[in-house]
């Protein structure tokens, strides 16, 4: 992993938004929330703009706090987070029964840290598709520092409108990237388009567990404050995500949210209760020090100003996701596995 020290994740802070933008798209992004009085609809049709604020504005914080894969996993006794995201990602090769020089696509790649785990583990080649350009960017400098620029690459584009032919690729995965879709119908569609006729596609989702209940307050603030945290128009129920692969043509061959399985809570690296020395930029005395971190930075003039607003998002962000686990109604990692008939 490509380690980034304060001062990457100061200068990184925005992405390709002019650095004298910064703070004005920090407010733009919050009014689409219902945290700060925006309604889902709008999400939905801003879905675009949104998204790609978010992770201009987020990337850098998420790659010095977390590495370049942006996702959790099911952890077992004894197991690092960075053994345990590993595993997570080969868990999803072996479901999708690679074998090498097959074609994959990342459906929302990130900065590619799936994508290069898993070409390397299952000797395929990955397609990254990313409608954010600063995140390809950064990727494909870390493709280059891994050497795996012959078997991983990028494309720019929505997955809600491919640009690639029908039955192009013999397998697609989704990381926890297709919440942000304001149609998972219309998303799923797309994905079935492109994969070849009897070929898989397996995806974790961010989802609200059956426990949760629309009609109390506590579980619609935290609902609101992880849709803030994480640029999502809305969270859909595990059903609702099952129903979706039904619609557009797909075999579920089997489904289960994984995060019951997990003998270490998914959401501890964020508990601020809990101490890590081996993740300490995400326990609450590093995200502290980050914090300070950044103020200074942008008082000096080295972050854009904003920086610390960006913090701010981040750390409801984290408090949310934490509640939801605590409370059962929310996982980040409802696990599918769906065919493409012949």
């Amino acid at each position: 992993m490509a380690s980034m020290g304060g001062l990457d994740l100061a200068t990184g802070v925005g992405g390709r938004i002019d650095k004298n933008d910064v703070l004005s798209a920090v407010d733009k992004y919050e009014k689409y929330h219902v945290c700060n009085g925006g309604k889902e609809e709008e999400r939905k049709a801003n879905y675009a703009d949104m998204v790609n604020k978010y992770y201009d504005l987020v990337t850098s914080f998420y790659e010095y706090g977390w590495g370049e894969s942006f996702h959790f996993a099911p952890r077992w006794r004894g197991e690092s987070l960075q053994a345990s995201i590993k595993r997570h990602e080969h868990f999803l090769a072996l479901q999708l029964g690679l074998k090498p020089e097959q074609k994959v696509l990342d459906v929302g790649c990130g900065i590619g840290g799936p994508s290069r785990e898993i070409a390397q583990f299952s000797y395929t080649s990955v397609t990254g598709l990313n409608n954010n350009e600063y995140q390809i960017s950064r990727g494909k400098e870390l493709n280059r520092i891994a050497g795996v620029g012959q078997t991983c690459d990028f494309v720019k584009a929505d997955f809600m409108s491919m640009p690639f032919p029908d039955n192009t690729f013999d397998a697609v995965y989704a990381i926890e990237s297709t919440c942000h879709a304001p149609d998972p119908v219309g998303c799923y569609k797309e994905i079935y388009r492109v994969l070849k006729p009897g070929q898989c596609f397996a995806g974790y989702e961010w989802c609200m567990t059956d426990t949760f209940d629309p009609n109390n307050k506590d579980h619609q603030k935290i609902k609101a404050e992880i849709e803030l945290g994480n640029g999502l128009p809305d969270i859909r129920f595990t059903s609702q995500c099952l129903e979706a692969l039904k619609q557009s043509g797909f075999e579920v061959i089997w489904e289960k949210d994984l995060a019951l399985d997990s003998y270490v809570p998914w959401y501890l690296p964020l508990d601020k209760t809990h101490f890590s020395l081996s993740n300490f930029r995400t326990t609450a005395t590093g995200r502290l020090i980050t914090k300070y971190m950044v103020m200074a930075l942008e008082k000096m003039g080295v972050a854009p100003k904003g920086s610390g607003r960006v913090q701010e998002v981040l750390e409801k962000s984290a408090d949310g996701l934490v509640a939801g686990g605590k409370h059962g109604i929310f996982t980040p990692m409802y696990f599918f596995l769906a065919r493409k008939p012949y």
